[in-house]
């Protein structure tokens, strides 16, 4: 396989026993392990739950997670990667972006029940326009292709793997414990015709001795008739960015990249504010690859106190974070750092929250709200989206990012503009995710907000986010060539599904009428 193939390219679709069993890494992992190899590769999630996403060169918005993916096969995002991308707003209601646009709000048991069947038709276009173009396109499925309540309208584990004739492989996460188990058993629970794709597993973040294991996957290959491809090591401060931001929005989770010692003489703290649907969490991960910066996720007003900066992330349901803020008592804590002058970041949702008033009948539908009141904005929320990749300069650097909004801002005047926002003292405030990336500018912003919290904090001269990204892609790859068997892998790829994979009974049963959540 190399550059230059033409036809329809290799595939295979990467499973997994559950939800973040690192499907998506895995992915990444494999996508650059072969585009080292100088294979022509892309990502391909046929479906994707997401409220972490991105905004490709078109103007399209794909899961964030697709992005990461392209950018680890060396390859420009494109919303072929991701047609289909839902939004959650609440308990039983998401967001439709279809193609990288937005075409509505459906329910959980709407979209099942008649969207989505629709829907696999775009998708394996998509998936065959890819496959045309490219020598090898690697597929990540979501949740579990077990779920069998939801087969009967899946477009993105085995109603995909069997439209496109795809060979799956299923990721297993042993650190949660029960993998032989997860993997016999989501197996035995498809068809026989969805079990004849399903072509080996890998198991993910093992910690100890490989031999150890041996025995046990020596009895699964005898039990299933399929063999184990690889062994993945569990790896520290990834730093990948997540699907979503659930594993996040806990009380006091730090970002695992924080291990650097500070530059300077003392480190600087960032809090962030763990609100509702909080979107794109990811923009901190450049403060969090800083030396000496420590980042955490909270969501009450005494773990700010000593923060050197708080940080408003993005959501996608604003006006429910400023009632979140309010009644946690977190509210009152940032107007009282505002009032003394010590700094305050509102990303796109926070940055909405910060203005004056919210005028919201598309979100939430409330009406007109008041907001903290710490900026001098006002902000109406528009059907159509703001999908946008900006550029300019602040602090005296260069600045880039995107922006994904309904609201619209604005600005009142009396302060001085920032990032197509505004600033006041030391609250910042714009609709840029993705701007704390541009290293200079990162640098300089450091550096202000270190001086306004009487830090002695001096941000690293050579850190760049762009080369500890490419660094952390090529340890994925570097996983797959060291700890998976490349051969096998190459095998599925090239030639498709095996003959005469066994059928492990039960099967499937009939499955029920869907009525839960899609998957992640």
């Amino acid at each position: 396989m190399g550059a230059g193939r033409t036809g329809a390219g290799g595939g295979l679709l990467v499973a997994g026993t559950t939800s973040d069993a690192g499907k998506s890494v895995v992915t990444a992992g494999i996508c650059r392990w072969l585009a080292r190899r100088g294979v022509s590769v892309a990502p391909f999630k046929a479906q994707n739950m997401s409220l972490n996403s991105y905004v490709t060169r078109e103007g399209a918005e794909i899961g964030r997670a697709q992005a990461m993916q392209a950018q680890a096969a060396r390859v420009e995002p494109s919303a072929l990667m991701n047609p289909v991308l839902l939004k959650p707003g609440g308990d039983s209601s998401s967001q439709v972006v279809l193609l990288g646009k937005p075409v509505g709000e459906l329910s959980a048991r709407g979209y099942h029940a008649g969207r989505q069947r629709e829907l696999l038709g775009t998708v394996t276009d998509c998936l065959a326009e890819l496959r045309r173009t490219h020598d090898a396109v690697i597929c990540e499925g979501a949740g579990s292709p077990a779920e069998i309540n939801l087969r009967a309208t899946d477009i993105v584990n085995m109603g995909l793997a069997r439209a496109a004739r795809l060979p799956v492989v299923v990721v297993g996460d042993i650190d949660r414990g029960g993998v032989f188990a997860s993997f016999f058993g989501t197996t035995a629970l498809l068809s026989a015709e969805d079990q004849a794709l399903i072509a080996g597993y890998v198991v993910n973040k093992f910690r100890g001795d490989v031999s150890l294991l041996e025995p046990g996957l020596e009895m699964l290959r005898d039990l299933t008739g399929r063999q184990t491809l690889g062994v993945l090591p569990y790896a520290h401060g990834l730093g990948i960015d997540e699907e979503d931001g659930l594993r996040v929005s806990m009380r006091g989770a730090v970002r695992e990249s924080v291990v650097a010692p500070p530059y300077g003489d003392q480190v600087l703290r960032v809090a962030v504010a763990a609100v509702p649907l909080m979107s794109n969490f990811t923009d901190v991960d450049a403060l969090a690859a800083e030396p000496g910066v420590v980042v955490r996720f909270v969501d009450r007003p005494e773990e700010i106190a000593d923060a050197d900066l708080v940080v408003l992330p993005g959501t996608r349901g604003t006006v429910k974070a400023l009632r979140w803020l309010r009644e946690r008592g977190l509210a009152d804590a940032v107007a009282r750092r505002a009032a003394e002058g010590r700094p305050v970041l509102g990303v796109c949702g926070g940055f909405q929250v910060l203005g004056e008033t919210i005028e919201d009948e598309v979100e939430s539908r409330a009406g007109t709200v008041e907001g903290l009141g710490l900026l001098p904005v006002r902000v109406r929320f528009a059907r159509d989206k703001t999908l946008a990749r900006p550029s300019g300069k602040a602090l005296g650097e260069p600045v880039e990012g995107y922006e994904i909004h309904h609201g619209v801002a604005e600005l009142l005047g009396g302060a001085e503009e920032f990032l197509d926002g505004v600033r006041v003292g030391a609250v910042w405030g714009t609709h840029w995710h993705g701007s704390l990336e541009s290293d200079g500018f990162r640098r300089a912003f450091l550096r202000r907000v270190a001086a306004d919290a009487g830090r002695r904090f001096v941000p690293a001269p050579d850190t760049t986010f762009a080369a500890l990204r490419e660094e952390q892609l090529d340890r994925l790859a570097d996983l797959i060539e060291e700890h998976a068997d490349t051969r096998a892998l190459l095998r599925l790829i090239e030639d498709g599904v095996p003959e005469g994979l066994p059928f492990l009974p039960p099967g499937a049963p009939t499955a029920p009428h869907p009525t839960q959540e899609p998957t992640r």
